[in-house]
């Protein structure tokens, strides 16, 4: 890569690892609905005057069910629950089991039509990754917070499925103008949650300072950066960040929150990214897949991804 891109991968390997450690911070002022609405409308008032400058907004209309689709699992289903879990989970731990993302899509992407082979190297290593979450599930797991864990489990599963519906429904569509629109949607949607759990008092400003972050930083200028990656780096180069990120959450975790980093969790973390690289090397396409050429790479026909969404936090 230029050093450009090497400049925005890194931009973007640290945006997309801090979510973790601002929703700890902000959730200790306001409900998740809450911290959610804000999020995502102020994500929303930046990014569609941008979209409707460049005009991106009219070649949406006719997909409006599955833009729907795509915010309620990219966006608005994760999260809630991520938010929520945090209310009782370490931020850390919270990256880490967010970290099983690819391995889901492997799996997923196996079970709903997906091009390629499983290979014995792919299959090793969806084993090897869910042996990883297993560690996090058993003694890896604080006390009492089972349900919890979970909760980060199904935003997985929902960052999982979000790719695979843009891939294969939204992948000609213009990607900043999906973001915007996916957001304001939120917004509607996450509005009367968070009028039922408003605060009844101002909360610190350290809550305010998060929100903030969260919202211009990791929703708004993190979309338009990563836009500016796969320009510059290519879609496959760029979602690398999806394995840097945990590792981002763990040592803010560790350092701004105190949180105690365990053995258990650094091995889990091995596993899972481990894991995660065999399961999601390329294969061979199943029989009957044609192959064409997209943003410089092979991929399978059908299944390219518009705007490369990986989890953001």
């Amino acid at each position: 890569m230029s050093r450009r891109g090497w400049l925005l991968f890194a931009a973007m390997s640290l945006i997309w690892g801090i979510p973790y450690l601002l929703i700890k911070v902000a959730v200790g002022g306001v409900a998740p609905p809450v911290l959610v609405l804000a999020r995502v409308s102020i994500g929303a008032a930046i990014l569609l005057p941008l979209a409707v400058r460049r005009r991106e907004l009219a070649v949406l209309r006719p997909h409006w069910r599955w833009l729907a689709l795509f915010a309620l699992v990219e966006i608005i289903t994760p999260w809630l629950l991520l938010t929520e879990a945090e209310t009782r989970l370490p931020s850390s731990l919270s990256g880490l089991l967010v970290a099983a993302v690819p391995i889901i899509v492997a799996v997923l992407a196996r079970f709903t039509g997906g091009r390629d082979r499983m290979s014995a190297i792919r299959w090793a290593g969806l084993l090897v990754g869910l042996g990883g979450v297993a560690l996090l599930l058993g003694p890896g797991a604080p006390r009492g917070a089972t349900g919890s864990v979970f909760e980060v489990l199904g935003v997985a599963v929902c960052y999982a499925i979000g790719p695979l519906v843009a891939s294969r429904k939204l992948s000609e569509l213009p990607s900043l103008g999906i973001t915007a629109v996916c957001l304001a949607f939120a917004a509607v949607v996450d509005a009367p949650l968070a009028a039922l759990t408003w605060p009844s008092s101002v909360p610190a400003a350290k809550v305010f300072w998060s929100i903030g972050g969260l919202a211009v930083v990791c929703t708004a200028v993190a979309f338009i950066v990563f836009f500016a990656l796969i320009a510059e780096a290519g879609p496959a180069r760029a979602t690398v960040i999806t394995y840097v990120n945990p590792a981002v959450a763990v040592v803010l975790g560790a350092l701004v929150l105190n949180e105690r980093i365990t053995p258990i969790m650094l091995g889990a973390f091995a596993l899972i990214l481990g894991g995660s690289v065999l399961a999601t090397r390329g294969g061979r396409p199943a029989p009957g897949h044609r192959m064409i050429e997209t943003t410089g790479e092979l991929t399978a026909s059908g299944d390219t991804h518009a705007g490369q969404q990986v989890p953001s936090g």
